[in-house]
């Protein structure tokens, strides 16, 4: 366990569980009988997404240092699949206001107890496998973002494929790192691209965007406060509220002025030169935003889905995907 980075700076979990899963939602349906948003499904085993993201980030920290942000609306789902696994703030967002305000929500908790923090940002309803790999490289990544701290540092996945629902990140120079987890520079993102400039992409060497975010809370404030000003002086107001009496009416009035901006449009694709990239290799990852992604990753790792696949709703062919897409990590 990582108690604490290279600099004796404490590292938090942050782990981002707001979202509603909307793409999937018909398969769930079809599935389960009922809505659930996709990080609390488990479509394979017997752990959620989300239960997954939890159990990998009190790995590296304690659980006193993990903080989850997750919609109010879900509360009941949350709480049941917390038990047992104990952390150290549950934020409840009254409304949904994008993801910039998903991340800052719970960074303001963190900002107020400790400013000089590192912090790691995970989203909850992604596949990551194997797990003891993708936390070494986080590890790499909280090191280096102690050694360059005023970067905040992205993992990225090669592509096997091209893929137009993704976010890309063009790599720029070297900015240090080690031979085996360099850090580079980025030059750019590219959002959701057509198939032609995906393919530009994927011939560049860009990466697939996987949010995972390791960054020093006060980089993370100061970029708030330079991309989305109108935004940070209400979560300056909020941090002052955390754990007292008047915690919730504060999260109410606050959400009610509340701007809705992307993290990733509104923050990083503003400040590229605040951002570096490091890559997540030996790692298979997916955003499981389809039902045909989901059925993929599960046969390449020789599991048994924990649904029908008749709920899909249209025949899976296993060879919709490229040959070049089966390259299976070996576990640690």
């Amino acid at each position: 366990m990582l108690e604490r980075s290279a600099a004796g700076r404490t590292v938090w979990s942050i782990v981002l569980a707001g979202g509603e899963g909307e793409r999937v939602q018909p398969f769930v349906r079809r599935w389960l009988g009922l809505p659930r948003p996709k990080q609390y499904c488990a479509f394979v085993g017997t752990r959620s997404m989300f239960q997954h993201t939890v159990d990998r980030a009190r790995r590296l920290v304690p659980g006193d240092r993990t903080v989850v942000v997750a919609a109010r609306h879900h509360r009941p789902e949350v709480e049941s699949q917390l038990r047992g696994r104990p952390i150290g703030k549950l934020l409840w967002q009254p409304a949904n206001r994008d993801t910039a305000a998903g991340v800052f929500l719970p960074l303001s908790y963190v900002w107020r107890r400790n400013p000089e923090a590192t912090v790691v940002v995970y989203p909850s309803d992604h596949f990551i496998w194997p797990e003891p790999r993708f936390l070494d490289t986080v590890r790499r990544a909280i090191a280096s973002v102690e050694a360059m701290p005023d970067r905040m540092l992205l993992l990225g996945v090669q592509p096997d494929r091209l893929e137009t629902e993704y976010g890309w990140i063009m790599r720029g120079a070297a900015l240090g790192g080690s031979p085996a987890h360099p850090v580079r520079a980025v030059s750019a993102f590219v959002e959701k691209p057509s198939a032609a400039i995906a393919d530009a992409a994927f011939r560049l060497g860009a990466l697939w965007n996987t949010l995972v975010l390791v960054a020093k809370v006060e980089t993370l404030w100061l970029a708030g406060y330079a991309c989305v000003p109108d935004m940070m002086p209400l979560f300056e107001r909020l941090a002052s509220a955390w754990d007292g009496r008047d915690e919730r009416a504060t999260v109410e009035a606050v959400y009610r002025e509340m701007p809705a901006y992307n993290f990733s449009a509104h923050l990083l694709q503003r400040a590229p030169t605040r951002v570096a990239v490091m890559e997540l290799t030996g790692v298979l990852w997916s955003d499981w935003g389809k039902p045909e992604r989901i059925v993929e990753t599960i046969r390449r790792i020789g599991k048994t889905p924990a649904f029908p696949l008749s709920c899909l709703d249209r025949p899976f062919a296993p060879h919709a995907v490229p040959e070049t897409a089966l390259r299976i990590p070996t576990p640690v």
